[in-house]
């Protein structure tokens, strides 16, 4: 299932590296997308889009939807 986010607070390749690493936790499989300019994070999951969007509220960036 494809999923977006709009995520605040990734300024950087780190920021990207991070959420990323955070929702692979969740579901090794995931494939994820980030568009660091559109605050725009799309990810390719089977798992729930409440667990995936706490992964990454948890590494510290805000989840808009």
């Amino acid at each position: 299932m494809n999923q977006t986010f709009t995520v605040t607070g990734m300024t950087c390749g780190h920021c990207e590296k991070a959420v990323t690493r955070a929702l692979q936790q969740v579901d090794p499989q995931a494939q994820v997308v980030i568009d660091r300019a559109q605050n725009r994070v799309q990810v390719e999951s089977t798992q729930a889009r409440e667990a995936l969007a706490q992964a990454i509220a948890e590494e510290g960036y805000a989840v808009a939807s």
